[in-house]
């Protein structure tokens, strides 16, 4: 299969103001990267559509449709050197976004958000948050003994459903605003949970009332990965153990996140209970099996053999007792 030649980008690659070293991977990769923006990108161009790209212009049918800005790679050195230098910028106006929306989320620190009752139950429970990033793959294999063994209630966080789909397991609950699950994964039994806005709006709902599939919703502040954590701490969960979140600044600004109020308020409050699926892989060690008890079985049964055969007198003990057996059971 044919490597990427190109990407369509329809919006800019990066809006310059955290140091984002994706486009000159790619451009380092020998990838044409081309920036759209503003020119309709995905009206103009449909699946199927055989797409020649010749400097930044665009043509489908010998017929040019649009054209781009090709991104070189000294342009695009020289722009991330730039934002490196401005990193500071970024850094500030993340944490004075992230103070002043703590006393708007403190809903989360006080422990007033109202869940609803569950099917499944947290109390005294190990409890698997599964949201859908850049690692939740490689997590979800790295703890399969851990799963196994303990068998964690699993809370899938919207396409983190999907995830554990593919990783042969199956969600206890669904919980987020419902936009990014696929139907399969809606439709596989699990409970559904909206996460609604503080106000009560929850558009998320819309799609499964389309659907006929049952569930209930929690208004709350701050991000579904974190409503869902909080959920697990105030069900009594004995550990929460956490797959594909984020956990420091870098990822944050990755992810274009202003600020990390509710993150911050919800991480202070479920504490020591809450672990990184990096650290359960790193310390759990999976139980014994029958293995080492099937190999001590045959070694013993070799030696066994090996002092019969050798020594006369045992030897002799042995056909008695296979005598007997066999007049016991008439062979």
């Amino acid at each position: 299969m044919p490597g990427v030649a190109a990407v369509l980008n329809a919006s800019p690659s990066s809006d310059g103001k955290y140091p984002n070293a994706g486009p000159l991977m790619l451009a380092r990769a020998g990838i044409r990267l081309v920036d759209a923006p503003g020119q309709g990108l995905f009206e103009l161009l449909r699946d199927g559509h055989r797409v020649t790209i010749d400097g930044g212009a665009v043509e489908v049918a010998g017929e040019e449709v649009l054209r781009g800005r090709v991104l070189e790679e000294a342009e695009l050195e020289l722009a991330l050197q730039e934002q490196r230098l401005r990193i500071d910028e970024a850094l500030a106006d993340f944490a004075e976004n992230t103070v002043a929306h703590v006393r708007q989320e403190t809903d989360l620190l006080t422990g007033s958000v109202d869940f609803p009752p569950t099917r499944a139950s947290f109390r005294d429970r190990h409890v698997l948050i599964v949201v859908r990033g850049e690692r939740h793959r490689r997590d979800l294999k790295a703890l399969r003994a851990y799963i196994r063994d303990v068998r964690p209630l699993i809370v899938a966080v919207d396409g983190g459903a999907d995830g554990v789909l593919e990783a042969g397991m199956k969600p206890d609950v669904i919980l987020g605003d419902m936009d990014s699950a696929s139907d399969a994964a809606l439709a596989c039994g699990a409970e559904l949970i909206v996460h609604a806005y503080p106000d009560g709006r929850a558009p998320g709902c819309e799609r499964l009332l389309e659907d006929g599939l049952p569930h209930t919703v929690v208004p709350a502040a701050g991000t579904s990965e974190d409503v869902a954590m909080l959920m697990a701490f105030e069900k009594g969960a004995a550990l929460i153990v956490s797959v594909g979140a984020h956990f420091n600044l870098i990822e944050f600004l990755d992810r274009k996140r202003g600020g990390m109020s509710s993150t911050f308020l919800t991480r202070l409050r479920i504490g020591e209970r809450l672990v990184d699926a990096k650290g359960v892989s790193r310390l759990y060690r999976p139980s014994g099996t029958l293995a080492p008890a099937g190999l001590f079985a045959l070694a013993f049964a070799i030696l066994l053999t090996i002092l019969v055969i050798t020594s006369p007198a045992l030897n002799d003990v042995f056909l008695l007792v296979w005598l007997k057996i066999r007049i016991w059971l008439g062979i």
